[in-house]
């Protein structure tokens, strides 16, 4: 049988915007960190790690630095960066898709800065963070991996700031600074603001320098405890505030996807009855139903979705889109998800459609506007109307033509 055109590119439409994005612009980011990472990489294999970085002691890292290091170093750092926020971007994570956005702007200029033999880098770079800001929207969700990733980002970043540059000024310190060790120590007593006053900068250098590492210090820290504890406790307040069920607590209980007037009806006829009901929405933010309802965000044609939502020990997952498409969507992902006593409802909103949402196989396919429209046409015909008639129209079965 052909489909329609228009039915092949509404199923291609929906190909495309079930296709994981936030995987392929994450390998993406991942290969763009390696590539601006690989004339590193190409020099460490060559020269080896000691003379690539000359981190030893304080000589050898000022000679690294004066000859060419910072940039070196900004490189690792940069490419680095990126490759760590493209672990949170596999998580959906806002704070790692800015954090990329900012990252990808720095390579682009490095790139720019070096010229030949960089446009290259330079042109996939800037087309990667169009990407990026066209795919916002896949990039909202608040995780504590990604925040995790973020903080130990910022903290090893400021700590290799800090130590390098304490190396470089060692003899502008009182007593001297020779040693890497003796650098990491001053780094993390003036990154915390401890102080213990043992080692303290001589000269106006020096001291400018400290107040850079004590500032950022303050600020790293207060950023990095805000971007893992946020996402810990913003799900437990939220489900403090709006009375939300935790996910073990959601047994023989009924899961509803839908907005529509039906849906909303029967969620309101199911509490009445003390059915304990999920709903599963595209969005937490703006639904219909009631500020204590247990709702869910999320796409419930997924099967993690209707997983997290208890599917398994569900008595019935009732597909109530709008699109009907979707409906057959929820009732696959409903057979994969749920338990061998879970009963899957499908709504037909077309009658047109009856005969392609049973091949998916519903344990139960409702069709309201075929039972509306043949009732309505025998009553204005005079004809008969039984209950026999309204449930086989109720749940899409055919019926005979009136003799």
């Amino acid at each position: 049988m052909r489909l329609p055109l228009r039915s092949v590119l509404a199923r291609g439409a929906r190909l495309v915007h079930r296709f994981p994005w936030h995987w392929l612009i994450a390998a993406l980011v991942a290969a763009d960190g390696y590539l601006f990472l690989r004339p590193l990489w190409q020099a460490i294999g060559s020269q080896g790690l000691l003379q690539t970085l000359q981190i030893r002691d304080g000589a050898g890292v000022a000679a690294f630095l004066d000859s060419g290091g910072i940039a070196q170093m900004s490189r690792l750092m940069l490419g680095l960066g990126v490759q760590v926020m493209a672990i949170g971007l596999l998580y959906r994570a806002r704070i790692a898709w800015t954090i990329t956005l900012l990252l990808l702007a720095a390579v682009g200029t490095v790139s720019l800065w070096h010229g030949q033999g960089h446009f290259g880098l330079l042109a996939y770079t800037a087309v990667l963070a169009g990407a990026l800001i066209g795919y916002w929207r896949h990039f909202d969700r608040a995780s504590l991996t990604a925040g995790s990733l973020f903080a130990a980002l910022s903290v090893v970043s400021l700590l290799v700031y800090a130590v390098f540059g304490v190396l470089y000024l060692g003899e502008e310190f009182s007593p001297p600074v020779r040693d890497p060790v003796t650098a990491l120590y001053f780094s993390i007593v003036s990154m915390s603001t401890v102080g213990y006053g043992d080692i303290g900068p001589k000269t106006d250098a020096a001291r400018l320098f400290t107040i850079s590492i004590i500032i950022l210090g303050i600020t790293v820290f207060a950023t990095s405890i805000s971007a893992v504890v946020g996402p810990l406790i913003g799900g437990n307040i939220r489900r403090l505030m709006h009375g939300r069920k935790p996910r073990a607590m959601r047994k023989n209980h009924i899961i509803l996807a839908g907005l529509g007037p039906l849906a909303q009806s029967l969620y309101g006829a199911l509490r009445q009855r003390g059915h304990d009901v999920t709903v599963i929405v595209p969005s937490a933010e703006g639904h219909p139903y009631p500020a204590d309802a247990d709702v869910l965000a999320g796409d419930a044609s997924e099967t993690g979705v209707l997983l997290q939502a208890g599917a398994a020990h569900a008595r019935y997952v009732l597909a109530l889109r709008q699109d009907d498409a979707e409906n057959a969507f929820i009732v696959m992902a409903g057979r994969e998800a749920g338990g061998p006593d879970t009963k899957l409802v499908a709504l037909a909103n077309s009658p047109q459609h009856l005969a392609k949402i049973r091949r998916v196989n519903p344990d139960i396919l409702i069709s309201p506007q075929a039972l509306g429209s043949e009732i309505l046409a025998r009553t204005l015909s005079g004809e008969s109307i039984d209950e026999a008639l309204i449930t086989r129209l109720l749940f899409g079965e055919k019926t005979p033509d009136p003799a």
